[in-house]
């Protein structure tokens, strides 16, 4: 069971996240559309890039006991993609945070 519990943990990361951004209105809670599509749009950027990386040998999967072991492309597991998506939405958040707290300076 314990395949599953880096994926777990990415998805109550983000479901943090998304309690956080709920409950100040940062991003998704205040502009959803404009959220999704800047997400979509970085995620498929670092997807794009994980892909010519891992054709040019740079990056790999490791053997480790917490990955699904699903993978969504050659040497891209699914976990990929909940991280991607995690560490865009947190730039995201705090990039807007900061951008509040400059504007109400």
């Amino acid at each position: 069971m314990t395949h599953w519990l880096y994926l777990s943990a990415l998805l109550i990361s983000i479901g943090g996240l998304a309690t956080l951004d709920w409950r100040y209105r940062v991003a998704l809670f205040a502009e959803p559309r404009r959220t999704v599509l800047t997400l979509l749009i970085a995620v498929a950027f670092f997807l794009a890039w994980d892909l010519v990386g891992t054709g040019l040998g740079i990056f790999f999967i490791g053997a480790g006991p917490y990955q699904s072991g699903i993978l969504i492309a050659p040497e891209v597991p699914l976990e990929e993609v909940f991280f991607l998506t995690l560490l865009t939405y947190q730039t995201l958040l705090l990039w807007r945070a900061f951008a509040r707290r400059r504007e109400a300076a």
